[in-house]
């Protein structure tokens, strides 16, 4: 049980009401046996914080939440009927002040060890995920909070968002202090800066990748899509580092206004740490960073900013040059990130990509590697419920950068797959939609793609990576590309 006074400390509160009166203090007399959000986590002795959120307002089940055992509300404002033995606290912004509860609650886990946060709309996973290897290599203990999985040091974690609510990640982060951690890195999405998941954390640096079109369905607009990345630089504190890609357009206004250290990358500009491909091949890529040549197994311009990025955090953690860099040439790439399957002279690759820009990356990869008489089939679709002003642009930049395209199902979600296939094929021209097949079925469409390449074609299915499931109508079934497309080559008779 925890005092309930201590964990509302430097909470914003404008009124404290307990028996239809107004208190002067929260009283020293109430302690919470846990915190909720949602009133089916609810128990007796709990505080229930009455969010805001885009589909529910937690404030219709104030009354349920005190039923099921609440002491204490958090809200924004006071229902109609007050219940005379709960203490009801007034703040402007209860996902705001959620993320302080949480903190105080676990007590002040981020600031007992250097956390690490990545944001930017391509390559957050890939760094954060290899920034975890390399310490982990390096014998520290480290935490990591990502889209595929959340570690601390080798312990593997469920997990459900890029970013999980700020009660998880104050649990997660006190786990991680208990275990030891020295560091953590997580990636920090655009939702939880502007849905105040990351309230009240303390962060050790900041890592800015890039930003394209994507999530427009949540922030509308680019300019608040960039506004929503830019206030995690404008909330760092003086004593963290900003870590910026100075070639990304948008990569020095990330860091404008914010009071932490500014430190640049780059592979086309002046910059901190700058980087220069010198060959690349399907096996791996050959770089000079920092002034040093580095072999690494990571592939591609994308993959050359993400290994700058984790190289130069390295060093801002304290790494030594030398060491940084022999770390760097041993990483190996994350599931479902550029993850090659090659039999029978075929060569599949899977990839995560699902953005305009990720997928033109990639793509700009494969063409930049292969020989001139190898076809590329891009196997590729886009999620239902998610921002549909990009589907066009995806399928554009597919029939443009292969040989041949198959517009195929993602995450259908809750939309009909023939209408998301319907929007995509509105971005080609006639010509291409003759040429492109149309498969809803993903499955068959890889077995289709399988069946088309020839040796020494390539294969990209883009847009699912590491994920084992395929959502439809609202129920996951289990779906992983690298499984399908290695059963598909697999049974093929030898060229």
């Amino acid at each position: 049980m925890t005092q309930l006074y201590k964990i509302l400390q430097n909470v914003d509160i404008k009124a404290v009401v307990r028996g239809g009166n107004r208190l002067s203090a929260v009283p020293s007399d109430i302690t919470v046996s846990n915190i909720a959000f949602d009133s089916r986590e609810v128990g007796e002795g709990c505080l229930f914080v009455a969010q805001r959120g885009v589909h529910v307002d937690g404030h219709s089940y104030i009354a349920s939440a005190i039923g099921l055992g609440a002491v204490a509300v958090l809200c924004e404002e006071l229902p109609a009927e007050l219940c005379p033995d709960t203490t009801y606290i007034v703040t402007p912004d209860s996902s705001l002040s959620l993320g302080i509860v949480a903190d105080n609650y676990y007590g002040h886990p981020s600031s007992q060890l250097s956390l690490v946060g990545v944001t930017g709309t391509n390559g957050k996973t890939t760094t954060a995920t290899l920034l975890h290897t390399m310490m982990r290599s390096a014998g520290f203990h480290a935490g990591l909070i990502s889209t595929i999985v959340n570690k601390i040091d080798e312990r593997e974690l469920p997990t459900h968002h890029t970013t999980p609510d700020a009660l998880q990640l104050n649990s997660l982060l006190r786990q991680m202090v208990d275990a030891g951690c020295r560091y953590c890195f997580m990636e920090v999405s655009s939702h939880a800066v502007v849905q105040h998941r990351i309230a009240g954390l303390t962060f050790a640096g900041g890592i800015f990748s890039n930003i394209t079109h994507d999530h427009l369905d949540f922030h509308k607009t680019m300019a608040a899509y960039i506004a929503a990345k830019k206030g995690f630089f404008d909330a760092l504190p003086a004593t963290a580092f900003a870590l910026t890609n100075k070639d990304d357009a948008n990569g020095m206004v990330m860091v404008q206004n914010t009071k932490a250290s500014v430190h640049t990358y780059s592979l086309d500009h002046p910059a901190d740490f700058k980087c220069r491909i010198v060959e690349s091949t399907f096996s791996g890529t050959l770089l000079d960073l920092d002034g040093c040549e580095v072999w690494t197994r990571l592939v591609g311009r994308f993959n050359a900013y993400n290994l700058t990025a984790i190289y130069a955090t390295a060093t801002l953690c304290g790494m030594e040059k030398a060491e940084a860099l022999r770390l760097l040439s041993g990483l190996v790439p994350v599931d479902g990130r550029f993850q090659c399957i090659e039999h029978g002279g075929i060569a599949a690759i899977v990839d995560y990509a699902h953005t305009p820009d990720a997928l033109q990356n990639v793509i700009n990869t494969i063409n930049g590697v292969r020989g001139g008489d190898k076809r590329l089939i891009v196997v590729v679709g886009c999620g239902g419920d998610r921002d549909r002003s990009k589907r066009p642009e995806m399928a554009a930049i597919a029939a443009t950068g292969s040989d041949t395209l198959i517009l195929t199902s993602d995450n259908p979600r809750t939309e009909d797959p023939e209408a998301i296939l319907d929007e995509m094929e509105a971005g080609l021209s006639a010509e291409q939609r003759q040429q492109a097949l149309r498969i809803a079925d993903r499955r068959q469409a890889i077995r289709t793609a399988a069946r088309l390449a020839k040796r020494g074609d390539i294969i990209l299915i883009a847009g699912k990576g590491h994920e084992t499931y395929q959502e439809i109508n609202g129920v996951r079934h289990h779906f992983d590309d690298r499984e399908e497309i290695q059963n598909e080559l697999s049974s093929l008779k030898p060229f």
